[in-house]
């Protein structure tokens, strides 16, 4: 193609816009608000994942080994453990350095704890960490069943709270985006089968003169690009100044804790094409719904 033709068509294209004002705005309305949603739910996943994968890396079980158990139970016990499928490794602490841990967790009122070491009443632990977060649970369920087993701790609550809300949250936004995405398109859809019918006499004497189907087409197509480009650009604005000072304000906020955000370069930028890329789709899905069902050439 030409680039003469190229900049017939953008100049068509853009003209078209200009006709069709309100639709215009409607439909770059519906993808600029669907973008947002789609911006801000993707920003909050993200850190949201990255925060999941942080306390996922601490997950681990401790099983706490029965105090009658010899050496040679503890053994058993380790080989029966690191049998179990879902169990990637697993780390003996003796009841030593569980007491010494306690007593630093616990700063200076750990101190007193001291007082046990001569007949320190705690157990010796396994410490397990599986191949997958998620499989945490299964293994704590098969291992609580194994001999010398005293008790098993996983912080269950914390850890089935976590799966269960990244799950809901990821099921509620894609449920929401599709919902978005569909109205947008529609929109734009609409957009271009008003201009392809307030154009159907100059569609028809192109025809007559000879321009081929895809000299017809391609004005509508940038439109629907156009459409979606320009629904992308304030979602790109706003989203990245809201975070912006959301990363200066929470950031400094959550030194010296475990709890990390993203930093703003690049992950704003690479949010950025995704949204630009996003509209684009749109725009272009839309308009190829619209020329394919009201433009048969």
């Amino acid at each position: 193609m030409k680039i003469s033709t190229i900049g017939r068509h953008a100049r068509e294209s853009m003209k078209s816009l200009g006709r069709n004002g309100w639709m215009t705005f409607a439909s770059v309305s519906a993808v600029t608000v669907t973008l947002i949603l789609v911006g801000v739910f993707f920003v909050i996943m993200m850190n949201l994942n990255t925060v999941a994968q942080t306390v996922e890396e601490d997950v681990q079980i401790r099983v706490h080994i029965d105090v009658a158990a010899n050496k040679q139970d503890q053994e058993t016990l380790k080989s029966a453990i690191q049998a179990i499928p879902e169990v990637k490794t697993i780390q003996f602490s003796s009841k030593e350095d569980e007491l010494k841990e306690l007593v630093k967790s616990m700063g200076e009122e750990g101190k007193a704890f001291k007082l046990f070491e001569q007949d320190n009443p705690l157990n010796d632990v396994f410490i397990v960490k599986t191949k997958k977060p998620t499989d945490t649970m299964k293994a704590a369920s098969k291992i609580e069943k194994l001999n010398f087993v005293a008790k098993v701790k996983y912080g269950q609550d914390k850890v089935e709270k976590l799966f269960k809300f990244i799950k809901a949250s990821r099921n509620v936004g894609i449920v929401l985006i599709i919902g978005l995405f569909f109205t947008a398109i529609f929109l734009i859809s609409n957009t271009i089968k008003i201009t392809i019918i307030a154009r159907r006499r100059e569609i028809k004497i192109m025809r007559l003169v000879g321009a081929t189907n895809s000299f017809i087409r391609w004005p509508f197509f940038l439109e629907g690009l156009w459409l979606g480009v320009l629904g992308s650009i304030l979602p790109i604005i706003l989203i990245s100044i809201a975070y912006y000072r959301a990363f200066d304000y929470i950031n400094p906020k959550l030194n010296g804790t475990f709890i990390k955000i993203l930093p703003f370069d690049p992950f704003m930028y690479q949010v950025s094409g995704i949204l630009l890329l996003m509209g684009g789709l749109i725009g272009v899905w839309g308009s190829l719904m619209s020329v394919r069902k009201f433009l048969k050439v």
